[in-house]
């Protein structure tokens, strides 16, 4: 049953470029459609989580990641009781504005963007959407209706402070009422990215042995997951320990976000979907109890996972690789590709020079940034 407070397709308010409606698919079903066909979705595949793209074909890449933030998103979106299409649009594209090499490209880039308006992923991921997509004959970009792209911008809250050039130019003439909440559906999708990665990256750390399943077992919440398995299968394979463990844990912060979230709306009682982007709050997350727990499940991952020595290493390299593509395309616009060059042609200042760079090189998945490095700086 749909609630009050879900997201309407019958009632969005459209898309900046009309177009006639299908008859067969609701607005936002088309919206996931045109993410999951766009090429900075596809692109995502050859894209860094947490280990670099090519160090191993088990460890998960930002699409990998976009589908299970997908996925888990779904399911508290159906239990909620809102639109699960809109819900899965805004997951599927949270990502898109990653650099390659994931947070480690981007705080590269960052540092390199100052001086022409810094670079924020989440930023990128709307110009990507609005502006970078050249598919269409009628529009730059997927042209997605306006409760999307709402999503996009502030799945993770108002955007406060300083507004990323990338958004400002795009919300400028498309207002999407930065200053306020987001709807229910895209609250879900920013909660299922915190729960996907949570649970992912336990697994990958495992994997890649930068802890044991032993260490595993003395945090919070997976100490009772792994006391559990082992109650009800002794003696059980070390691989399949842990992995029903990790299951279980996986199904406690699902849960843990429905049953919160369900508290939080009988408390609130919206009527509408304004009423959630009204309410001055975060409805969907964690209870504070796991919320606590997964901090301390964080700090351990940052301290064994994000910051191994392993990681530490690769991080430096592909820093360095960012760091010496982006003043060579300065310094030589010629060797950006023809389409590219086009827009170089246009440019008026500096300013717009980097940001077309920084377009670019963004858009690099991690192989293309390595092999791009090799044939124009380090094999030169």
């Amino acid at each position: 049953m749909t609630a009050v407070y879900a997201s309407d397709p019958n009632h969005a308010r459209g898309r900046r470029v009309r177009e006639e409606e299908s008859t067969f698919r609701s607005c936002f079903q088309r919206d996931r459609d045109r993410i999951i066909h766009a090429s900075a979705f596809r692109r995502l595949k050859h894209k860094t989580q947490v280990f670099i793209e090519h160090e191993g074909d088990y460890y998960r890449t930002r699409l990998t990641h976009s589908i299970e933030v997908a996925q888990v998103a779904r399911t508290i979106a159906g239990a909620l009781g809102l639109n699960g299409e809109l819900t899965e649009a805004v997951a599927l594209a949270h990502d898109l504005g990653h650099t390659p090499f994931g947070h480690t490209g981007e705080d590269a880039l960052s540092v390199l963007m100052a001086p022409y308006g810094g670079f924020d992923h989440n930023a990128q991921a709307i110009r990507i959407v609005t502006h970078l997509e050249r598919h269409y004959a009628d529009f730059d970009g997927l042209n997605l209706t306006w409760e999307t792209l709402e999503g996009i911008a502030k799945h993770n809250g108002p955007v406060v402070g300083p507004v990323p050039w990338a958004l400002k130019a795009y919300n400028d003439q498309h207002d999407l009422e930065l200053y306020t909440y987001a709807s229910a559906e895209a609250q879900v999708a920013a909660i299922a990215d915190d729960v996907a990665y949570n649970h992912h990256d336990l697994h990958d750390g495992l994997r890649a042995e930068l802890f044991s399943t032993d260490e595993l077992a003395a945090l919070p919440i997976l100490n009772a997951c792994f006391e559990e398995v082992d109650g009800t299968y002794p003696g059980l394979n070390y691989y399949r320990r842990r992995h029903e463990a990790l299951r279980r844990f996986f199904g406690i912060l699902v849960e843990d976000v429905i049953d919160f979230a369900q508290e939080r709306l009988r408390e609130l009682e919206p009527q509408s979907v304004d009423d959630v982007r009204g309410a001055g709050r975060t409805i969907i997350r964690f209870s504070d109890d796991v919320f606590s727990d997964l901090k301390v499940i964080r700090s351990f991952l940052f301290d064994r996972m994000y910051r191994a020595p392993s990681v530490v290493k690769m991080r430096a390299q592909v820093t360095q690789v960012v760091e010496e593509l982006f003043p060579y395309f300065m310094a030589h616009p010629d060797q950006l590709p023809k389409q590219w060059r086009k827009d170089v042609q246009e440019v008026s200042d500096e300013i717009d020079l980097a940001r077309i760079v920084s377009d670019y090189i963004s858009g690099m998945t991690d192989r293309f940034a390595l092999q791009e490095h090799e044939r124009l700086i380090s094999g030169g």
